[in-house]
């Protein structure tokens, strides 16, 4: 089912309200003028009046989007209500760093102002399917929203953009102008593209990403330390030529010596031969695996990688992301990673 028109999103909104306060609205206002902007709807429930903005996708950038506009046109006392056809988890957390209400017209929500709270949850997506716009966090795609996470703050040249990304111009133009119409990117006086939010940015990239379209060969290396197995497997394909970098927990710990840990992840160029694997001692099987090789979907990942130590790791928003695929303690070394991406990120805008 696509997402609700403006008219019928107000239809459903207000249908569901009348179901959450129990009570029909005392008034009902479509398109309220505010200076020079449109709200799309206030309604008056009992003491508490709601003022709704909609957005007909619940990505994060949506969201956002939403979070401003009535962060800008919401007069004191007012409550101000995301609305959106489903909304994720991404969205959720921002609202809820924002302090902005909001409720999807698949009946969830979680509304509080003065003396009131509202919370709905459990409702699943009733406008998935067919329709879904084109993701411009595809894996070749996601190539321009890693080059401007690697460089936030910095304004480039969409020539230049697509020159360091190694992709077409007029492929760049077009993911571009996905990213623009997301509010992700930004362009500066000169008609430069770069990013002013790069927490919003990864994100939006965060809720697209999908570990599992790599092809990932799990199996077991004998070994009494992961760090020396890192370190020894990094110099193996150093040996073979191969193009190589470590992302997931091994990266973590090289980026932030968050704990130790037992799974060692590297991407590959191209797959090891059976000889390969046989001089490197690893055994395929993925019961107990602590060896992961991964033949990328896009060999973007490779772009922006940093030197730790002796370790070709992968840039710190790709290990980021990658962990969410991950075992062991991969959430709470999810999180260092990032603190430490933004931290740096906010560093370079100083």
């Amino acid at each position: 089912m696509v997402a609700p028109s403006e008219k019928d999103a107000a239809r459903l909104a207000q249908e569901l309200l009348v179901e959450w306060f129990d009570t029909r609205p005392a008034t009902v206002h479509e398109q309220v003028e505010r200076l020079d902007f449109s709200l799309d709807l206030v309604v008056e429930l009992g003491p508490h009046v709601l003022v709704l903005e909609y957005k007909r996708s619940g990505d994060v950038g949506s969201v956002s989007r939403a979070t401003q506009q009535l962060g800008q046109h919401t007069l004191q006392k007012e409550i101000p209500v995301v609305v959106v056809p489903y909304m994720g988890a991404k969205g959720m957390k921002h609202c809820a760093r924002e302090g902005v209400s909001w409720m999807d017209l698949s009946g969830n929500a979680h509304i509080r102002g003065e003396d009131l709270l509202i919370h709905v949850e459990g409702n699943s997506n009733r406008f998935g399917g067919r329709g879904r716009r084109s993701s411009p966090f595809a894996p070749k795609s996601s190539r321009i929203a890693r080059f401007l996470l690697a460089h936030p703050y910095e304004y480039f040249q969409q020539k230049t953009v697509a020159q360091r990304t190694d992709l077409g111009q007029g492929y760049t133009s077009k993911i571009v102008s996905r990213l623009e119409d997301r509010r992700l990117v930004q362009r500066d006086a000169q008609r430069r593209v770069g990013t002013e939010e790069p927490e919003l940015l990864l994100d939006a990239w965060e809720e697209d990403y999908d570990f599992s379209k790599h092809a990932v060969t799990k199996g077991t290396i004998a070994a009494r330390d992961s760090i020396e197995l890192t370190r020894r497997i990094a110099v193996f394909l150093e040996q073979q030529g191969l193009a190589h970098a470590a992302t997931g927990l091994a990266a973590a710990w090289f980026f932030t010596e968050f704990a130790r840990f037992r799974t060692v992840s590297f991407y590959l160029n191209e797959p090891l031969t059976e000889d390969a694997k046989q001089n490197l001692g690893l055994r395929e099987d993925p019961r107990g695996a602590n060896v992961w090789l991964i033949s990328p979907k896009d060999e973007g990942v490779f772009q922006e990688t940093e030197q730790r130590q002796d370790i070709r790791c992968v840039h710190p928003v790709q290990a980021y992301l990658d962990l969410r695929g991950h075992p062991e303690r991969s959430a709470e070394a999810a999180e260092t990673v990032r603190k430490l991406y933004l931290d740096r990120a906010k560093r370079a805008d100083d």
